[in-house]
């Protein structure tokens, strides 16, 4: 039998993601291509049909009802042949080149360090890590998981793998020694530090300590969190950020927390796969690796509250 013939196939791609982004913008975005290659390969896929699949009049993406139908066909066909390239690459064993996105704080600060124990178990891995400015950026790239916040994308299943408490100040044992800092009130005299991707971390906390119109001396804001506390650690003043990214500098000592309520908690950090790849061997020893390595840094920080405050 004679298989009837296909449409082309970059063709086929362009348009699903047109039709289901409803834009042609983000389906240039999704596929790293211009918008105006989406466009070619729209009309080059309805001159092959002879039919129109969006409408003209639309500033948005807005598919005819022969658009429809094929978004229908295609996006199932589409995700069945992604399912199962996937699975032929990682069915003998978790080895081979593995991509999972981070955020760079997260990534330099706490992913990192611990990833020499996780190669000693999965020496046939070999993690490629790519960082994203924000959360949103991290669901678009061609990655095969995903470490973030709490999310909602469609095809991606998450996984809690690590929980988060904003701690309420620390600064270095330098600066403790020169502008002591002992209650809330104190940091009048302090210089607080943002990061600009957590600009409410300290509004929040000051609220909650009653101290919400509270001056400090000086506010200073980075661009990223890492700088926020690297500043810190060189005495320019009080961070306000996630426990489990600056947990070595608390256990070391380089950095102090003398003010423990109240403690903000978040919801974490989570790891993402596709739907389809849920039960693939690579996804499989990485996210059990990454809740086990979870469990052993909330049971540190738990002792580290308990032999500070006895």
């Amino acid at each position: 039998m004679v298989r009837p013939r296909l449409p082309p196939l970059n063709a086929i791609k362009a348009f699903e993601a047109a039709a289901r982004l409803g834009s042609f913008t983000r389906a240039a975005r999704e596929l790293n291509v211009t918008h105006g290659a989406v466009s070619r390969q729209v009309r080059l896929l309805e001159d092959w049909l002879g039919t129109r699949l969006f409408v003209r009049t639309s500033r948005n993406a807005v598919p005819t009802q022969a658009g429809t139908d094929l978004l229908a066909e295609a996006g199932p066909a589409l995700d069945r042949l992604a399912a199962m390239s996937w699975r032929l690459q990682q069915r003998a064993s978790p080895s081979g080149m593995f991509r999972i996105s981070a955020l760079p704080t997260f990534a330099m600060r706490w992913l990192i360090p611990r990833l020499p124990e996780f190669q000693r178990d999965h020496p046939s891995m070999e993690l490629r890590i790519v960082t994203a400015s924000t959360p949103a950026e991290q669901f678009h790239m061609d990655v095969d998981a995903v470490i973030s916040g709490p999310s909602r994308q469609p095809g991606w299943v998450g996984k809690r793998f690590l929980g988060e408490a904003r701690l309420p100040v620390l600064l270095s044992p330098e600066l403790m020694k020169k502008c002591p800092l002992r209650t809330p009130g104190d940091l009048v005299r302090h210089t607080l530090l943002h990061a600009a991707t957590l600009r409410e971390a300290w509004p929040r906390w000051l609220a909650a300590a009653n101290v919400p119109g509270l001056k400090p001396e000086r506010e200073q804001v980075f661009e990223h969190f890492y700088f926020a506390i690297q500043a810190a650690l060189e005495g320019l003043g009080v961070v306000m950020g996630p426990v489990a990214l600056i947990s070595d500098e608390l256990h070391a000592g380089r950095l102090l927390a003398p003010i423990r309520q109240p403690v903000r908690k978040t919801r974490g950090y989570f790891f993402y796969a596709p739907e389809p790849s849920l039960d693939a061997p690579a996804i499989t020893a990485l996210r059990n690796w990454l809740i086990s390595a979870g469990s052993v840094a909330e049971g540190e920080f738990s002792t580290y509250l308990s032999a500070s405050q006895s």
